[in-house]
């Protein structure tokens, strides 16, 4: 028989929020990357001098998803029941702050990209938008 102190359904929750974490911030990275590549490809196609210039949506979307990642390990690390009691609050707790960290990650990759391909438009018909 196993000893566990603390709530037996609680890690459920905790699991919960560091899985929604890293799954949304990553599928937002991932279609962030995927539309600020078009603009990058349709760069590099007209003007293949400023692809560096237009490469930062790319590492935007990227970084975001790496956030998520980030939290999922430190929210997954948290949850040993046999090492100290892991109540419902606890894993509530979890929860919420994947969810807090997966939904914004998810909305600004994904508004990065969408904006990411008209960006490459204006970059590519007007040279007074760029600094250097």
């Amino acid at each position: 028989m196993v000893s566990f102190s603390g709530d037996e359904t609680a890690p459920f929750f905790g699991f919960l929020g560091a899985a929604a974490a890293l799954i949304f911030s990553c599928m937002g990275a991932a279609y962030g990357t995927a539309k600020s590549g078009v603009g990058v490809a349709s760069m590099g196609v007209m003007r293949p001098e400023l692809v560096m210039k237009s490469i930062v949506p790319v590492v935007m979307a990227g970084v975001l998803g790496i956030y998520g990642l980030i939290i999922a390990v430190i929210i997954s690390t948290g949850i040993n029941p046999k090492a100290k009691p892991y109540y419902l609050f606890d894993g509530y707790a979890h929860l919420s702050s994947g969810l807090a960290c997966a939904s914004p990650g998810f909305l600004q990759a994904w508004l990065s990209g969408s904006s990411a391909t008209p960006g490459s438009g204006l970059m590519l018909n007007s040279q007074s938008y760029l600094l250097g």
